[in-house]
């Protein structure tokens, strides 16, 4: 095994010893378009940015309203790694641009931003909901214990 490393050693050396101009030239431009393609991508801003940058990126953009805090969505669209920005219109209401080849991406968010504010309205509901009855349910039981106690002094 160790003398198998040897031998590969020995010739990537010598391989890398007849190294022409044409070669290194070829590698070095590769070097340089990946570190280009790299710094163009850290350029491009991700997740939520202004509308000025969203507009600036590539490729056509996409508007919907929205209404509620932004902050509840910037969570769930973190998940689905979206560009999207918010323009404020009138308090609690926005419009919501995103990058048209992300519209997939941006329903799925939707999606999954719907289901969590209903939830969040349904278990509020319901808990209320569920303490009325049971203080209905303990005043009526109370009455009954009354009752029962009142029917059996009279009984004496």
């Amino acid at each position: 095994m160790q003398e198998e490393v040897n031998q590969k050693t020995v010739a990537l050396s010598i391989r890398t010893t007849k190294l022409t101009g044409k070669v290194l030239a070829a590698a070095l431009g590769k070097v340089a378009r990946a570190v280009q393609k790299h710094h163009r991508k850290a350029l491009t801003p991700q997740g939520r940015q202004s509308v000025k940058k969203l507009m600036n990126h590539y490729g056509g953009k996409n508007a919907m309203q929205y209404v509620g805090a932004p902050k509840d969505f910037d969570r769930i669209a973190k998940e689905f790694h979206v560009d999207y920005a918010f323009h404020k219109v009138s308090p609690g209401h926005y419009l919501l641009f995103f990058k048209a080849n992300q519209a997939d991406a941006i329903t799925a968010a939707f999606q999954k931003y719907s289901a969590k504010v209903l939830n969040k309205e349904q278990d509020k509901a319901s808990i209320l909901g569920q303490l009325r009855k049971f203080t209905e349910q303990i005043r009526t039981q109370a009455k009954e214990k009354q009752r029962t106690r009142e029917a059996v002094k009279d009984g004496r």
